[in-house]
């Protein structure tokens, strides 16, 4: 199974405490520009949708850091914050060790990379009973994400740069297992200095006259391969018309510590039963979605049979459903006690038929079917 790596332990998150829906957003006051000013256009950039081991991934690339250019390709993941990425083969493999990175005083700078002695760890995973932690330190850069198929550069961007990664049971991956592009508006990285990383787009100033943020068209079925397809599916930059282009929007609120988790509230339908639920829709989780159910049994996970009918739909007026099938929106139920979250995460399978918007700049995140 391709490890999910955007399912962040939110336990101390209670239903219902973050989010309130909205109907309609108007942002015509910050969207003004001066007559005679040149109005920016939204930048796009592509995704690589690749098979892994015949499921399902989206890849974004990473092709320089600080002065070094790479060709590394990174989860693209709407369901955590901030660029993370192994340092081998970035930083001299001399300054890497299983304790940490080896360097005098604060901070270095290697290859244009700001590397300080500000440590954190992120963890991923399943539930609770798989988890996976990532080590590393708070580095900063110029970053170019997407390549000569189209790009942005993000100057001195907040990153994290880690030297392992090891599951619960102290195995350690290889290099480069978890390098995972976050764009979310959460905080999933603190330090203790009060710094954080989140998604690099809301670094990104994408001109005159639009909104920091971006949308994603629906990403259909017939562009998977192994080797991977690039795809230009990604817009960066809102403007009014995006906004209010029929998305069902959420404005989020802000959680001290954790930013602004792009969670929408609403029922999930299955078997007859309509359950009230947080949801979160995650490019980086595949090839299962997690249902949480508190009338589950505790300590067991039920996947969902073929033919199984599962519905969403959300406060602000979004509905969808879909049919799980042996090859396509495989689904598993759990007690929120089991996997350690209240939140029901659907996975790359819901972003084949729906788009997904995030405003930066307003907090507000929005879903609608492709039409």
């Amino acid at each position: 199974m391709i490890k999910n790596y955007a399912l962040k332990n939110l336990l101390l998150i209670a239903a219902g405490s973050l989010l309130f829906a909205i109907t309609s957003c108007k942002k015509d006051s910050k969207t003004q520009v001066t007559p005679g000013d040149e109005i920016a256009k939204p930048k796009t950039l592509g995704f690589y949708e690749t098979n892994v081991n015949s499921h399902r991934i989206l890849m974004m690339a990473v092709s320089k850091i600080g002065s070094q250019s790479m060709g590394y390709k990174l989860v693209f993941d709407t369901g955590s914050g901030g660029m993370v990425i192994d340092a081998n083969g970035i930083l001299p493999a001399s300054m890497i060790t299983a304790d940490g990175f080896t360097f005098s005083g604060d901070s270095t700078v290697v290859n244009g990379i700001t590397v300080t002695k500000q440590t954190s760890q992120v963890v991923y995973g399943d539930d609770n009973n798989t988890m996976d932690t990532v080590y590393g330190n708070l580095a900063y850069a110029d970053v170019t994400v997407g390549d000569a198929n189209g790009n942005i550069v993000v100057k001195h961007m907040p990153f994290f740069l880690y030297y392992k990664a090891i599951n619960n049971k102290g195995f350690q991956f290889g290099a480069h297992s978890f390098d995972v592009l976050g764009v979310s508006s959460e905080y999933d990285i603190t330090f203790t200095s009060g710094e954080y990383i989140t998604s690099p787009f809301s670094y990104y100033d994408p001109g005159k006259g639009l909104l920091r943020g971006f949308k994603m068209a629906a990403l259909g079925l017939s562009h998977f391969s192994d080797a991977g397809t690039y795809v230009p599916a990604l817009t960066l930059g809102l403007t009014n018309a995006d906004i209010n282009s029929g998305f069902s929007v959420v404005q989020l609120l802000y959680l001290n510590g954790d930013g602004y988790i792009p969670v929408m509230p609403g029922l999930i339908g299955v078997s007859n039963d309509n359950i009230a639920a947080e949801m979160l829709f995650d490019t980086g989780t595949s090839p299962y979605s997690f249902i949480m159910e508190p009338n589950a049994p505790p300590g067991q996970i039920f996947t969902l049979v073929t033919n199984n009918r599962v519905s969403i739909s959300t406060s602000t007026g979004f509905n969808y459903g879909y049919d799980v099938s042996d090859h396509q929106n495989l689904t598993l139920v759990e007690n929120p006690a089991t996997s350690g979250t209240g939140i029901s995460v659907f996975g790359l399978d819901f972003f084949i038929e729906n788009e997904y918007m995030l405003d930066f700049t307003d907090h507000m995140v929005g879903i609608k079917t492709a039409r």
